[in-house]
Formats: C-alpha cells, sequence, structure tokens
C-alpha cells in the first residue's frame, strides 16, 4: 500500500460496513485519513494506583477495593436518587456516589463482594473522602494474573474522550481508532523540512498517535501543538498562493488625474478627512495605481467615515477613465447610499444633466424593485459609460447588466454577501475589476487572517470629529417593570428635545405570519405556552409594539413602521420623512442595522436585546450618536440576570469598542465553523485550531507561509505539502477561496 492511499482506504474495508456508514452520515468520516484527524476532545485522567490509606485530596487515583455495602437513598421530598457504595481494601475504607440517571448501572454491578478497579478525583464530602461518579471496571476476582494486567491497563492512563453521537459514543470511536492507528506511519507529512526541524516540532506519525493515545499530559501538549500548525500553515499556503495568482492577474491601473472630479469633490468637502482616513486612502490609491487587481478588505468602526474613502476611491477610478459599482446588501441600504452620495457629490453626480458640473458623472441606482423606464435608462447609462457610479443591490449582477469599463467594486458589508455574488459581479469587466470589501462588524485579526486571508486589511480606528458618545444600559423588563417605563419616557424626552429615536424589534409580526400553514388551534397552544414561560413566547414583533406605542407610552408622536415586506416605495418614503425629522419614532426591523445614517436620531430601544447577536447590536447601536448630540441605546431584554445572555448585555453596554466586542461574541460562539457554514456551506477544515485563541499560530504560520509561496509558487520542490493541500482543497472549498 503507497503511503497516501493508506489515508484514501474507506473505513467500511477496515471496520465493516454498519460502523462506517454511521460514521459517513453522522460525523462526516470516510476514509483512514478522516478518522485519524478525528481527534479527542479532552482526555479522562485516571490517577495511579492508590491504597485507601494513603489516598490525596484533589488529585485523581484509581483503586483497587471490595465492595463492602452500596444502598440508595432518596432526597428532595423523594424527587432525587442516591447511590452510596462503601469500599474497602484492607487498608481503610472509601465511600463512592453515583447520582440521578447515573445510579441504575452500578447498583445494579457494585453488589457487595464484588472487586473492582475505580478512577476519580479525591474529593470530601461530610468530613469523609470521596470519590463521586467514578469510572469503573469489574475484576475477575477467580484469575489473579487476569486481574493484574487489568490493573495495568486501567490505572495512570489518559482516556481519549472523542466527539461523539447518538448512534455511536466515544468507546466505540477509540476502538475504531484502534483499528486505523497503524495507518498513522503513513501519514504525509506537509511541513518542509527546514520549518519542521527549525520549530523542533514532533514528526507528523508520532503526533498522530500522541494525541489519540498519549502517556503523558506533555504529549498530548506536543501533539496539539504540531497538529495546530499543520492546519494554520496547510491554510495559509493555500490563501498565500491565491494572493500571490492575484497578483499575477491583469488589470487596468487607476492613478488619479489632477484637476478631476476627486479634486473637485475634495475642494467642496465642508470638513477634513481623519488621519486614518487618508492613510487608508493613500493604501487604496496605490493598490488603484497597479497592473493587477486591488483586494482590499476595509474594516471600520460604524460610522468611521468607510463610505466618504470609498467614494473618493470610485471618483478616482471615474477620474481615470472607469467605472465604479457598489454592491450593498439590501434596497433599503442601496437607497440610502446612493441618496448620501448624491447629496455628498452635489453637482458633479449630474454630469450630462442641465445645471451638472462639466467635471461631473452620473450616479445612477439599480435595485431589483425599479419601474421598467428608469430601469431601461439606467441600463443605457452604463453600457454607454455615462453613468461612473452606479449603486445597487444583487440585481448589479444579472446577465443583462452591462458596463462600459468596470474598473472598481465596492461590496458593503461582505458578510451578508455571498462570495459567488462578488465574484459575478467581478467578472463584468473586460480585465478583472479592483476590489474593496467594506465591513463595519470588526472581526478579530486572526478572524482576518483565516477568512479573509485572500484579502489585505486597512483598518480605520478613529471616529470622525463630530461624533458623539454613546451611553448604553441594560432595561430588565421583567424584574423591573418601571425600568421599561422609565425607557419610554427617556425616548419621549429626547422627542421633546428635537430629536428621533429608533425602535428595533426582532420580528416583524401581524397574524398571517403567525398562523401561515398552521392551524389556528396549534396557535392557541403556542400562545398559552409563551404566557406560562416567556422564554417560550415569540420574539417582539414591530407591528404589536408600534400599535402599543401609540396607543400607550408615546400616544401623540409620530411612529412609523419600517420593515423587509414593505413596498420600496414605502421603504424609501418612510426613511426619507424620518431623515426629514416629520417622523419622531421609526420602529424597525434589524433593517436599519448598517449604513443608515440620521444624525438627529439620539435614542434607540432594542426589544428583546437577547435574541439579537453581540455583533448586530453593536451594528444597531451605530445608528445612534451620529450627530453632535450624545446618543443612548437601551438593550430590555426579560432574560434572567444570571443568564448567559444578559452576561452579553452587559458586556455590550460596557464597552464601544468593536473589536473587543467580536471577541467576546466569537469566544462566546466559538468560531464553530470559520471556513465552514458561515462562509462558504461547506465544512471546516480546523479541528484542532481556534483562531480566537491561536493568534500566535496564525500569525507565524501566515509568515512561514508566505515566504514558501513567494519562494516556490507551485510547490514543486514540496510535492507532500501539495499533497495535503489538494486533499484539503477539496472542489467546494477550492471553488469558495477561488472567489474570496
Amino acid at each position: 500500500m503507497d503511503r497516501v492511499s493508506s489515508f484514501d482506504e474507506p473505513l467500511k474495508k477496515l471496520l465493516g460496513g454498519a460502523t462506517a456508514k454511521v460514521m459517513a452520515e453522522h460525523l462526516d468520516l470516510h476514509t483512514v485519513g478522516d478518522l485519524l484527524h478525528h481527534y479527542p476532545r479532552r482526555y479522562e485522567e485516571r490517577g495511579k494506583l492508590t491504597a485507601l490509606a494513603d489516598l490525596p485530596l484533589d488529585e485523581h487515583v484509581t483503586v483497587v477495593a471490595q465492595v463492602a455495602d452500596a444502598r440508595i437513598l432518596m432526597f428532595n421530598n423523594g424527587r432525587g436518587k442516591r447511590l452510596e457504595v462503601t469500599l474497602t481494601d484492607g487498608s481503610g475504607r472509601l465511600q463512592l456516589v453515583f447520582f440521578g440517571h447515573g445510579v441504575h448501572k452500578p447498583h445494579k454491578e457494585l453488589l457487595p463482594g464484588r472487586q473492582a478497579m475505580f478512577a476519580g478525583k479525591v474529593s470530601v464530602f461530610n468530613r469523609k473522602m470521596q470519590l463521586a461518579h467514578p469510572t469503573y471496571q469489574l475484576l475477575d476476582a477467580s484469575d489473579a494474573d487476569e486481574a493484574t494486567e487489568a490493573v495495568d491497563a486501567f490505572a495512570g492512563r489518559l482516556l481519549p474522550i472523542y466527539p461523539a453521537c447518538k448512534q455511536l459514543d466515544s468507546w466505540r470511536i477509540a476502538k475504531a481508532v484502534d483499528a486505523v492507528l497503524p495507518s498513522a506511519r503513513d501519514a504525509v507529512d506537509p511541513l518542509p523540512a527546514s520549518l519542521r526541524e527549525g520549530r523542533g516540532f514532533t514528526p507528523l506519525p508520532e503526533a498522530l498517535l500522541k494525541v489519540h493515545r498519549p502517556q503523558t499530559k506533555a504529549d498530548v501538549e506536543d501533539a496539539r501543538a504540531r497538529l495546530k500548525w499543520d492546519e494554520a500553515f496547510v491554510l495559509q499556503v493555500a490563501l498565500a498562493r491565491r494572493r500571490y495568482a492575484d497578483t499575477q492577474l491583469p488589470a487596468v491601473a487607476r492613478r488619479p488625474v489632477a484637476d478631476g472630479l476627486l479634486d473637485a469633490f475634495d475642494a467642496k468637502l465642508p470638513f477634513t478627512l481623519t488621519e486614518g482616513q487618508e492613510k487608508v486612502s493613500k493604501e487604496i490609491f496605490d493598490d488603484l495605481a497597479t497592473e493587477h487587481p486591488m483586494h482590499r478588505l476595509l474594516q471600520g468602526e460604524v460610522g468611521s467615515g468607510k463610505t466618504m474613502v470609498a467614494l473618493r476611491a470610485m471618483l478616482t477610478v471615474v477620474d481615470a477613465g472607469g467605472q465604479a459599482a457598489m454592491l450593498a446588501p439590501t434596497e433599503v441600504l442601496a437607497q440610502q447610499h446612493h441618496r448620501s452620495i448624491t447629496e455628498m457629490m452635489g453637482e458633479l453626480a449630474e454630469g450630462g444633466m442641465l445645471g451638472g458640473s462639466d467635471r461631473g458623472t452620473k450616479v445612477v441606482l439599480l435595485t431589483g424593485s425599479m419601474g421598467m423606464a428608469a430601469r431601461r435608462q439606467a441600463l443605457l447609462d452604463l453600457v454607454t459609460g455615462e453613468a461612473g457610479i452606479v449603486i445597487g443591490t444583487h440585481a448589479l449582477i444579472e446577465d443583462k447588466v452591462q458596463f462600459h469599463d468596470l474598473g472598481l467594486v465596492v461590496v458593503d458589508e461582505q458578510h451578508r454577501f455571498g462570495v459567488e455574488q462578488r465574484d459575478a459581479l467581478r467578472s463584468k469587466g473586460k480585465q478583472p475589476p479592483h476590489l474593496l470589501v467594506m465591513t463595519a462588524t470588526p472581526i478579530p485579526r486572526t478572524v482576518a487572517m483565516t477568512v479573509f486571508g485572500d484579502l489585505e486589511t486597512s483598518v480605520l480606528d478613529q471616529l470622525p470629529a463630530g461624533r458623539s458618545p454613546i451611553a448604553s444600559h441594560v432595561v430588565p423588563a421583567k424584574d423591573k417593570p418601571h425600568f421599561l417605563s422609565r425607557a419610554w419616557e427617556r425616548v419621549r424626552e429626547e422627542v421633546e428635545n428635537g430629536h428621533q429615536a429608533y425602535v428595533v424589534c426582532p420580528r416583524i409580526g401581524d397574524d398571517a405570519e403567525e398562523a401561515e400553514g398552521k392551524g389556528g388551534k396549534k396557535t392557541k397552544a403556542k400562545k398559552q405556552a409563551a404566557d406560562e414561560d416567556p422564554e417560550k413566547r415569540p420574539p417582539l414583533a414591530v407591528l404589536e409594539i408600534a400599535d402599543e406605542l401609540r396607543k400607550g407610552a408615546l400616544a401623540g408622536l409620530s411612529v412609523e413602521v419600517l420593515h423587509g415586506r414593505m413596498h420600496p416605495d414605502d421603504k424609501d418614503d418612510v426613511m426619507r420623512r424620518f431623515a426629514a425629522g416629520d417622523v419622531d419614532v421609526l420602529v424597525a426591523t434589524t433593517v436599519i442595522e448598517v449604513g443608515v445614517n440620521v444624525p438627529n436620531a439620539t435614542a434607540m430601544v432594542i426589544m428583546d436585546a437577547d435574541r439579537f447577536g453581540v455583533s448586530q447590536l453593536h451594528q444597531l447601536r451605530g445608528r445612534v450618536g451620529r450627530g453632535s448630540a450624545p446618543g443612548l441605546c437601551l438593550l430590555v431584554s426579560e432574560a434572567h440576570e444570571a443568564s448567559p445572555a444578559r452576561a452579553r448585555l452587559s458586556a455590550v453596554a460596557a464597552t464601544l469598542d468593536g473589536f473587543e466586542l467580536s471577541r467576546i461574541d466569537l469566544e462566546q460562539r466559538r468560531e464553530g465553523d470559520v471556513l465552514g457554514q458561515a462562509q462558504s456551506g461547506v465544512r471546516s477544515s480546523l479541528r484542532m485550531l481556534t483562531v480566537i485563541d491561536d493568534e500566535e499560530v496564525i500569525a507565524a504560520a501566515r509568515e512561514e507561509a508566505v515566504a514558501v509561496v513567494a519562494a516556490d509558487p507551485e510547490l514543486e520542490r514540496l510535492p507532500e505539502l501539495r499533497t495535503v493541500l489538494a486533499a484539503l482543497l477539496d472542489k467546494d472549498r477550492e471553488e469558495y477561496l477561488d472567489k474570496g
């Protein structure tokens, strides 16, 4: 059997059809290699063999002893069960305790007189030493040699506990691993020898043996360090090759032109750019001036002025004879961008029109819901080159849309936009256009290096002058209902002071939504369950809350709604009236999450705030405090004070630092699947590496990967690395990284 094929061997050949089928269907393990890379998630510790007279407190031990007595005791008015077992070994006595469902099996097996081995951590209860829920194995007292062998195999071991499923528990997976472990010696080592030796890593076959069958804790540490490096390094090589391939693509260099559109725009700006905006603009202009496509991620706190930076890049491209397209995730946001960009540009956005500037260009909007005549005109302006800038939703990437000369694509809020769409838009250029991806969701550095590893990163971390601080508070509506009444009073006060407010709800609401496809009985039953347990009630809804506020706490104020099911013209009308100050309170879903800019809105109340993620709450909060008056964000929740949901809200209320919050968010969710479902719909390759904790490993691996790819882009001198890379980047992942 050659070195590669033993890892490619189907599991059913070695384990039998039934086990292999469960592994494939429930754990996504198909080959020997898959199973060898299915690492234990933790290890159960068995202490060394100890006599009952010598038990050390708070340490893991193994004891061999005889059951002297076993009895079941009831507690909690008969609702709870406890099994107490007394052991003796001639040197002393020890109590074991088992609770709940865990009492049945030991009660049947640990009968007085039986001899067994027990492993657990020694604790004290009622001044007596005990082992709670120990692992045990019965011994055959009639065969002394077999008993001694069994004790040797049992005591002092680290027992691997594998990620398992209902159909296949950890010990059966451990048995399957035993069957394939000899193949570990055939592992193809992806690390170049110089790197492996330079960093003193354990050879890969040894690391696989140590991770599955460690003798000591040091074995586990050794193995983990090596396997983490492999994951980080192979992934970073894939990304470095992607970046290298991009530098080989041709693109039209777009250099700034003196006295052009950009200079005219800068001259009419009523403020100066922040230092951060200047620095990031320079990075972007340098990229645009090269003959290879720019691939840059622009991260910036909510309100840090990313749109301004993107607009100046678009104007540079128009100056250089090209066109720029800005892609937004929703129609509301596309309309908002179109409105704010045409306002910022003034007569410069009216090129070719009466009263427009002779240095101007045309800025067009293209969305799915536009009327036929307006759509036809927009398409014509794009194909003739009359429109230098187009702003739109995914309607921009339909086949019908043709550009005269697409030079730059700006994607707003990448995490709401699939890589396929980004790729489709890129293919609209005669040559690949430059690409700028913007996000207001701060991304920890390691995630940026991993998920967006094929993009260079720029960060805008100062807020423009004139921005105000935002005070955030948690409102415990269930424990302290008067706090919620006070929240509505605060909204009223803001309105009386000439400001406006948002109220955000997780759901749109209305009976049609609730009853759609369901029987009325079911809905009634749900309502009853919700009344009994608020955790089970559906999230609060825009239509219901708006109605309650109009009749109650905010009666007499102008309260309007905004949500995704409204007709686009109605949405636009509400947003215009809110921006103009004609609406006091806007009750909305998260359609206002990104890009909505109303400087006069100073207060935001988020209902059922615990039903939103940390980053989303931070995004929503960024809609207030955009003018000179301070902002206020109230996070209303019925979650219990000690719950993780409340802890999350307290974290959001405690800091305005988006990068700090994105770390908290990631630690709570774990990245789970950094390159998996969240990004591309395929399974992650990260089994050992945790993106949030292994920053140093990822940064070092990236450095090494860049050096390796620069010296040997095709990896011709590293066939093992090429083999492992090919296995990692199955077709789906390869396509995903291509589109990155």
